[in-house]
C-alpha cells in the first residue's frame, strides 16, 4: 500500500518540471495526471471481485509487480522526453494501484483488523513519494529518470517482503443473511459513495491546482504534495470522523484555497493544503471504516473497490478545473467547489439526524 500510494505521488510532483523541461502544455499535464484514474478505475471493478474469489494475495503481488514495471516505464519516458511514452506508463501506474487498493485494502484489513490502516500506508506514500521525486528532480542528474529510482526499489522490497504473508481469504465464504446485506448496502449507497469523490478531490486541489495556478517552483510543489497527505495521516490516525465534519473541513480548505489564488500569496497555499489535508484524512478515515464496517465478509474486496473507485474520481478535479478555467478563473471555480461542499455537509448532517431518529425507541 505504500508503494501504491508512492507510485501515484511521485508523479504529481514532476508536473512542473514536465512543463518546463520538455515543454508539455498545462491541458496536457493535467490529462496525463488524470489518465492514472483511467487506469485505476478499470482495474479496482474488476480486481475487487478478483480477490473475493483468487484471494487477496496473488491479486496483490501480481499488481505490485506491475506498479514496478510502469514506474520504468516512466523512466523511459523522461528519458526519451515524450508524452506518448509517459502515457503508458502513467496508465499502468493507475492499473496497478487499483488492484493493490481492491486486494491489499482487503488483504491489510484481514491481517491487522485494522480498517484504517490500508489508507493510513496510502497516505504516507502520498506523502513521501511527492517529496522524494521533488527532491531528486531539484538536484539529481537526469531529473526525470533518478526520480523515480526510490519507488523501482520500495516496489521490489515491498514484494520480497510480502511473499512471506498469508492468504487471508478462505475458500468457503462466510455469508451474511440476504436481508443484513441489503440494508448495509443501501446505507453504504447512500452516504459512503456519495462521500467518497471528496476523498480526492481535496488534496488534488492542494497539491496540483493551487501549484499550477501560482507557478510554484519544484521544491514547493513538492512539499505540497507531502503536506497534504502528511496532514491526512495524522488527522486520520488521532481522530473520529463524521461524513459532516470532513466535508467542512474540505470547504474551509477549498475557500482557503479561493483565497491563496486570488492573493498569490506564498503562506496562503500552504495553509490551504494543510486544511485541504486534514479534509481529505478525515473523508478516507470515515469512509475505509464505514465500508469494512457494512461490507459483508465474503464481498469485502470489491465494497472496498467500489469506495476507492468513487474516492478516485474526485481526482478529475484538477482536469475539469482547468478546462473551466476559459471560461472564469480558478479562484472563482475554488469558491463554488466550497459551496458544494458546504452544500453536501448539510445534506449530510441532514441524513445523520434522520438515522439517529431511527434508531431512538
Amino acid at each position: 500500500m505504500l508503494a501504491s500510494g508512492w507510485s501515484a505521488n511521485q508523479f504529481s510532483a514532476l508536473l512542473g518540471a514536465y512543463r518546463s523541461h520538455l515543454g508539455l502544455t498545462e491541458s496536457t499535464v493535467t490529462g496525463l495526471f488524470a489518465v492514472y484514474v483511467v487506469g485505476l478505475i478499470p482495474a479496482l471493478l474488476v480486481a475487487g471481485p478478483l480477490a473475493d474469489r483468487r484471494g487477496r494475495r496473488r491479486v496483490a503481488l501480481a499488481a505490485l509487480a506491475l506498479n514496478v514495471l510502469s514506474t520504468l516505464l516512466l523512466m523511459v519516458g523522461g528519458a526519451w522526453g515524450g508524452a506518448w511514452l509517459l502515457l503508458p506508463g502513467r496508465f499502468l501506474t493507475g492499473v496497478s494501484a487499483g488492484a493493490l487498493l481492491a486486494a491489499g485494502s482487503a488483504w491489510i484489513k484481514e491481517l491487522s483488523d485494522s480498517p484504517r490502516r490500508p489508507g493510513l500506508f496510502v497516505s504516507a506514500g502520498f506523502a513521501t513519494g511527492g517529496l522524494v521525486a521533488a527532491l531528486i528532480a531539484q538536484w539529481a542528474p537526469w531529473p526525470m529518470v533518478t526520480a523515480y529510482a526510490p519507488h523501482v526499489v520500495l516496489g521490489t522490497a515491498a514484494g520480497w517482503l510480502a511473499l512471506a504473508a498469508p492468504e487471508t481469504r478462505g475458500s468457503v465464504p462466510v455469508r451474511s443473511s440476504e436481508a443484513a446485506d441489503d440494508h448495509n448496502g443501501h446505507r453504504f449507497r447512500r452516504t459512503v459513495l456519495p462521500l467518497a469523490p471528496w476523498v480526492f478531490t481535496a488534496p488534488t486541489i492542494g497539491f496540483v491546482t493551487l501549484p499550477s495556478t501560482l507557478h510554484t517552483g519544484l521544491i514547493l510543489t513538492g512539499v505540497a504534495t507531502a503536506v497534504v497527505p502528511g496532514t491526512g495521516l495524522l488527522t486520520a490516525r488521532r481522530a473520529r470522523s463524521t461524513p459532516t465534519a470532513g466535508l467542512l473541513v474540505v470547504a474551509a480548505g477549498t475557500a482557503t484555497a479561493a483565497v491563496a489564488a486570488a492573493a498569490g500569496n506564498e503562506p496562503l497555499p500552504l495553509l490551504a493544503a494543510i486544511v485541504l489535508g486534514a479534509g481529505y484524512g478525515l473523508a478516507l478515515a470515515h469512509g475505509l471504516t464505514q465500508t469494512a464496517a457494512l461490507a459483508p465478509p465474503h464481498q469485502l474486496a470489491r465494497w472496498t473497490a467500489r469506495f476507492w473507485t468513487a474516492a478516485y474520481l474526485g481526482m478529475f478535479t484538477p482536469y475539469v478545473l482547468t478546462l473551466l478555467g476559459h471560461t472564469t478563473t480558478t479562484p472563482v471555480l475554488l469558491a463554488v467547489v466550497t459551496l458544494l461542499a458546504l452544500a453536501h455537509a448539510g445534506f449530510s448532517s441532514y441524513q445523520a439526524e434522520r438515522l439517529a431518529r431511527r434508531r431512538t425507541p
